[in-house]
Formats: structure tokens, C-alpha cells, sequence
């Protein structure tokens, strides 16, 4: 399988504070990864710089062989985006919002179709701000698949999910990478991780402490279970990392 997505020394500092520091690891196509780590490691900073929102110090990212910042319009047509805290208008109806997107894409997918799979069915009609917070999660990765893209980002994808509305999203995103679709995540439900990641970089301030699969993680450390071993390796987050 190809890499679709390739990190290679990245980067990014905020004054003294070194966010993303010297990041590298490939995704290859129809996987799904997971890039881990405690509030604060630098998880959402690295994937704003491997998509070109935010510029790195140093360092390289390429997606589907292209660059993010400079092949920018043609990324836009084969890449999905669900940001931890997207930032959407209120008071437009959801069927409204997804026609707006579905109309920046050449070739997007039917949203009544992806509605139909995410339980929104009835809520074309209704306002963003009428929504509950797990309806709002899952019209989010609506709009992330609405390009019908190659590669998607899902940060935090199940925040504010029930238990088993994340199973059904869980369900619907192993069909997706069944069918070839390629997934770089961050969660912290260890659950999650395990059920849909092929591999995973774990960060601790912003630097990757470990990389390799979700057995590998286990088999390093000293605990049986998946949940323990990521505790034990991200064991001194410090509140001055809290927002990167």
C-alpha cells in the first residue's frame, strides 16, 4: 500500500514552547491512524501543520504525494477535515450547511445518503444550534465526507457521543476504510483507538514517544491492556501544554 500521508521531521514552537518537536511516521492508503496523547501534547498543532493551517518551523508534510500549503486547491477536492472545534454558522438549517459544502466539490457525495447512515435523517430541516451535542459530532464527520475524499482528519471524531451512537460511527468508518478510505484520527477513548487504528504515534510534549501498532504498545510496556500501556507511557503531561 502506498503512503498517503508522510510526516517528516516536523516541527512548530510557540515562543520557548516546543509544541511539535522533530515529528515524523507515514500513513499508508485505506488505514487508519491514530496520533495519541494527553491534553496538551501537541496532537492538534501537528495536524494543523501536516494540512497547512498553521506553517511549521521545519520540517515536511505531504498529502496524496502533494504539498499543503502550495497544492492547496487541489487538496481541497480529495481531503475531509473535522476539526476538534469547527467553527460553523448557528443559524442555518443542516441541510442548508451541507448543500453550501456539497457545492465547493466537484464530485460530492449525496449528504441525504450519508444523513441516512448517521442517524440525521430528520434533521435536515433543523437549525446547527437545535442540535444536541452528539448530533452536532456526527453532522461534523458528515461534512468531513461530504468531498468524498481519499484521505480524511477526524480530531476527537466521538466527543459527546453515547456509547452506542460511537459504536454505530465505529461501524461506518471500518466499512469506509474496508472500501479504501484513509483516516488519521486522535481520541482519547483507548476503545476507539483500538477498533479502527492500524497504527499509532503516541506524542508527549510534542514529541513522539512511541510508534508502531496497538500490540506493540502493549508489548512495551508493562500492563496487558491497551489503556493502561497509553497511561504508561504519557505520564507527565504539565498544564502549560494544555492548549496545543
Amino acid at each position: 500500500m502506498e503512503d498517503l500521508i508522510k510526516v517528516e521531521r516536523l516541527s512548530k514552537s510557540y515562543g520557548n514552547l516546543k509544541a511539535v518537536d522533530d515529528l515524523s511516521f507515514t500513513v499508508k492508503g485505506g488505514t487508519a491512524f491514530g496520533l495519541l496523547g494527553a491534553n496538551g501534547a501537541g496532537k492538534s498543532t501537528a495536524i494543523e501543520c501536516i494540512l497547512g493551517t498553521k506553517k511549521a518551523d521545519s520540517g515536511n508534510a505531504t498529502i496524496l504525494a502533494m504539498n499543503p500549503i502550495s497544492n492547496r486547491k487541489e487538496l481541497f477536492e480529495s481531503v475531509g477535515v473535522q476539526f476538534q472545534e469547527p467553527h460553523y454558522q448557528e443559524n442555518i438549517k443542516v441541510g442548508e450547511l451541507c448543500e453550501v459544502t456539497a457545492s465547493l466539490y466537484k464530485m460530492p457525495v449525496d449528504y441525504r445518503k450519508l444523513f441516512s447512515e448517521f442517524g440525521l435523517e430528520d434533521k435536515t430541516s433543523a437549525l446547527v444550534n437545535e442540535l444536541s451535542g452528539g448530533q452536532k459530532q456526527r453532522l461534523f464527520i458528515v461534512l468531513a465526507l461530504i468531498p468524498n475524499p481519499k484521505v480524511v482528519f477526524l480530531d476527537e471524531l466521538t466527543t459527546g457521543l453515547d456509547a452506542r451512537a460511537r459504536r454505530e460511527v465505529w461501524k461506518m468508518l471500518s466499512r469506509l476504510k474496508e472500501e479504501g478510505l484513509t483516516f488519521l484520527l486522535t481520541s482519547h477513548f483507548m476503545h476507539e483507538v483500538e477498533t479502527l487504528c492500524d497504527k499509532i504515534c503516541i506524542l508527549k510534549r510534542g514529541k513522539a514517544i512511541f510508534y508502531g501498532t496497538v500490540s506493540d504498545a502493549i508489548n512495551q510496556s508493562p500492563h496487558e491492556k491497551f489503556e493502561d500501556a497509553y497511561l504508561w507511557f504519557t505520564d507527565e503531561e504539565v498544564e502549560q501544554y494544555e492548549n496545543i
